[in-house]
């Protein structure tokens, strides 16, 4: 960090809104934090009990769960202390710093795991004879570790080029969280190189591993397609639409905010409730009730623990 650096604390202003809505939308995004916890934890304790869950695609659903319970741990607590008080925006300088690592930490690693799951998917159903030897656990080992290492990295080249600055006057976020954007309007030096670097980072990331996606994408819907059963067609498509509908909430917003020319403040705040709040919801909502497989093994789990207390 750069030593002109002086200022010591942050204060964020929280999501755009009317102060008269401070209690609804503190109740509102506390039960969709807990049950965004809760349920992401039940997807780890499910895949981890029933064995026939213990496949590449639930592998790598474990190290999605585990990332969206953290990614919304990193936001949502101190966006629930803004709607508290106003003193609750009051963030130190290093907790920023930490809270702008973990946060693209664990939104880069999201992204690069989303194309990981669709390279899987596009394995499994062009490749279903060589699946098993191709996608064998050391592989899936080392593209889980890769997405976590490579996102690591990026998160470390955005968090130096933001808080190499000097930051010396105002201190006022206009955010939730602190994010490049709105803090590098406070930056006390010409920021226009630290954008366009930024910029190309995060634009070359995301937009890199969509295309990816959407390339794996289209030669699955043309796998499936030669499929000749309209019931393993039917499979085919459920198993990828689950991925495809959280893949798009993610991505959307993102490249939105990131992407486009310009940032507008209330926007960018309503907007990434979507990535940061929502998305992290989703994952266990549409993997367990849009997937036959987990929701046989939740009925499994429940019906075996009241067989176990009845005994």
């Amino acid at each position: 960090m750069s030593n002109m650096s002086i200022v010591t604390m942050f204060f964020l202003s929280g999501i755009p809104h009317a102060p008269s809505l401070d209690t609804m939308l503190f109740a509102i995004f506390l039960v969709i934090y807990i049950l965004t916890v809760l349920g992401n934890l039940l997807i780890l304790m499910v895949i981890r009990v029933d064995s026939h869950l213990h496949t590449p695609m639930y592998y790598f659903l474990t190290n999605l769960s585990f990332i969206d319970m953290w990614f919304s741990t990193v936001t949502v607590p101190k966006m629930l202390m803004t709607l508290l008080s106003p003193e609750g925006g009051a963030i130190s300088f290093y907790s920023c710093v930490a809270q702008f690592y973990s946060f693209h930490f664990l939104g880069s690693t999201e992204c690069f795991l989303y194309t990981v799951m669709s390279y899987d998917r596009y394995l499994a159903i062009s490749y279903p004879l060589r699946y098993s030897s191709m996608m064998s656990g050391r592989v899936c080992a080392l593209l889980a570790a890769g997405t976590w290492l490579t996102g690591s990295l990026h998160s470390a080249v955005q968090t130096t080029l933001t808080f190499h600055l000097p930051y010396c006057g105002p201190n006022h976020i206009q955010h939730y969280f602190c994010d490049a954007p709105p803090i590098l309007k406070l930056a006390c030096a010409d920021t226009s190189a630290n954008e366009m670097v930024i910029f190309v980072n995060i634009g070359v990331v995301a937009s890199g591993c969509f295309v990816l996606i959407a390339l794996s994408y289209v030669s699955i819907v043309c796998s499936i397609l030669r499929i000749r059963t309209s019931e393993g067609r039917h499979r085919a498509f459920q198993t990828c639409a689950s991925h495809c509908i959280v893949v798009l909430c993610f991505f959307g917003p993102g490249l939105f905010i990131y992407l486009r020319p310009g940032s507008r403040d209330a926007v960018d705040g309503v907007v990434a409730v979507f990535y940061t709040v929502l998305t992290p919801l989703l994952n266990p909502v549409v993997y367990t009730l849009r997937n036959k497989e987990v929701k046989k093994a939740l009925l499994k789990l429940k019906y075996g623990s009241v067989f176990t207390r009845g005994k």
